[in-house]
């Protein structure tokens, strides 16, 4: 079986906490974003550090390795997005398949040290971009293509359970 591609929305993580992980989206601080995805990045280093991260739990779930591989280049998406919030009014977000990224990517053919190191470069991106936003600006808008709505104050929070989540999905 096939990994099935998610097709939920995830949005409402920003009103209530995820049942799943744990994480109340709505209540993370955007300043406290950089030490977060520092954190992350530490624990994400660990999990790929494992004996057989590469190994699936089952046909249809990403192993360790592919989850971190989503992650790193959620990183990326994300940076991509804040920079458009900050740079333009209200933009519109280009569509970012995930499924289709992963096949494209081979995140199962990735080595463990080479997404720990691009897992690295792009945490520390994405942090210091956070860490860059000026007070005033954490009101700007921006809108998914599904006509989601964000301020770049809940993109930060929705970024930030999306990170933490994957890594209770691997349990890091």
């Amino acid at each position: 079986m096939a990994i099935v591609p998610d097709t939920k929305d995830w949005t409402w993580v920003l009103r209530r906490r995820c049942e799943e992980c744990g994480v109340e989206a709505a209540r993370e601080d955007p300043a406290s974003v950089p030490g977060l995805v520092r954190d992350a990045v530490a624990r994400w280093q660990e999990v790929l550090r494992r004996p057989g991260v590469a190994v699936r739990p089952d046909e249809s779930t990403w192993s360790p390795l592919e989850y971190a591989a989503h992650v790193r280049d959620v990183f990326t998406v994300f940076e991509g997005r804040l920079r458009l919030m900050l740079e333009q009014d209200e933009p519109t977000f280009p569509d970012w398949d995930q499924d289709a990224a992963a096949v494209e990517g081979n995140y199962a053919g990735q080595t463990p040290a080479e997404v720990s190191a691009q897992l690295e470069a792009a945490g520390d991106r994405i942090a210091e971009a956070f860490a860059a936003v000026p007070e005033e600006r954490w009101q700007r808008r921006g809108v998914r293509s599904n006509g989601s709505e964000f301020t770049v104050e809940t993109l930060a929070q929705y970024f930030v359970h999306d990170v933490l989540h994957h890594l209770h999905d691997v349990r890091g």
